[in-house]
């Protein structure tokens, strides 16, 4: 049976938020609140940038390419918001 989309894009998150939670202590600094990080979610090995820049993407790409990637904003539950307001994840 094929595998849906949305169930790979859930897969991916969920490697995603393991790899961000183990790493956390680190990445969660002052200076890096609100910046992306950008997950090859297979590897765990990643990339932080201020913004949705593409050298973040052609940089871990070049370490592995074909890699499955998966952005998520440091400190925040989301990358963007809809209605403008972004809610910090719980300390």
């Amino acid at each position: 049976m094929a595998v849906l989309e949305s169930e790979i894009a859930v897969d991916m998150g969920d490697l995603a938020w393991q790899h961000y939670y183990r790493l956390r202590p680190q990445i969660e600094t002052p200076e890096n609140i609100g910046k992306l990080i950008l997950f090859d979610v297979d590897s765990g090995d990643y990339e932080i940038d201020d913004e949705t820049d593409l050298a973040a993407v052609h940089r871990i790409q070049s370490r592995h390419p074909g890699s499955r990637l998966y952005a998520l904003r440091i400190g925040y539950e989301a990358v963007c918001s809809f209605d403008g307001g972004l809610e910090r994840l719980p300390q």
